[in-house]
């Protein structure tokens, strides 16, 4: 695809963005960061006229719900990783959000759709972050992984059954769902799981992410 011609705005992503933010009483962004994300943004709204990457496709639905949820989950992360899976990465939610929040965490975007995985490639590419793509299924990595996110992910039950091997002792799972969904996820992630409280998720009142550290024992 051609590079994306900015998409005209009245008020500036990066402007909502931060004013989304201030709003949930959460720290703005720094004006580089900010730009990436716009960016980011806009590379997304043109890729998705012709592939179908995320269901919302109003830009200010994508700021309030992909990029909020994702920066709050990259800001929750511990500090000390340097690994990070994001299963069924689609659109790079929450993994390219983290690697920009985040540029000290190796980040791999597992994506087995070709076209998605072109995407993801792109986002990359454009925004010069330190992430790599996985274009095939997550069952076949071998490497293990500091933490492994999942969000809005096909069969999450499945998903977290597959995530849950690929975390290192003392890793951790980042899950973002409803708050129905929750019990079974952690049920599917077995008992070496440790959970930590929900975090409710901003301008939510029914989502929310939950870290799990992987405890191995003796």
């Amino acid at each position: 695809m051609k590079t994306p011609s900015p998409v005209m705005f009245e008020i500036s992503p990066s402007e909502q963005l931060n004013s989304l933010l201030a709003e949930s009483g959460l720290d703005p962004l720094p004006p580089d960061l900010s730009a990436s994300f716009e960016q980011y943004l806009h590379l997304l709204l043109h890729w998705n006229t012709r592939l179908n990457l995320t269901a919302i496709r109003n830009p200010e639905a994508i700021l309030s719900r992909h990029f909020m949820e994702s920066i709050v989950c990259a800001r929750a992360l511990p500090t000390g990783l340097s690994s990070l899976m994001d299963l069924g990465s689609g659109a790079g939610f929450p993994g390219i959000p983290i690697a920009l929040c985040r540029p000290e965490i190796a980040v791999t975007l597992a994506e087995s759709q070709g076209k998605k995985a072109a995407f993801l490639r792109e986002a990359i590419r454009t925004l010069a972050i330190s992430a790599t793509v996985h274009a095939a299924r997550a069952e076949s990595l071998t490497a293990r992984f500091d933490c492994v996110t999942l969000r809005a992910v096909d069969s999450m039950e499945l998903a977290v059954q597959t995530a849950g091997p690929l975390v290192t002792p003392n890793g951790w799972l980042a899950i973002m769902t409803s708050a129905a969904e929750l019990p079974k996820l952690k049920a599917a992630a077995g008992p070496s799981f440790s959970w930590q409280d929900p975090t409710l998720l901003p301008l939510s009142v029914d989502r929310f992410l939950v870290l799990g550290k992987h405890i191995v024992s003796e």
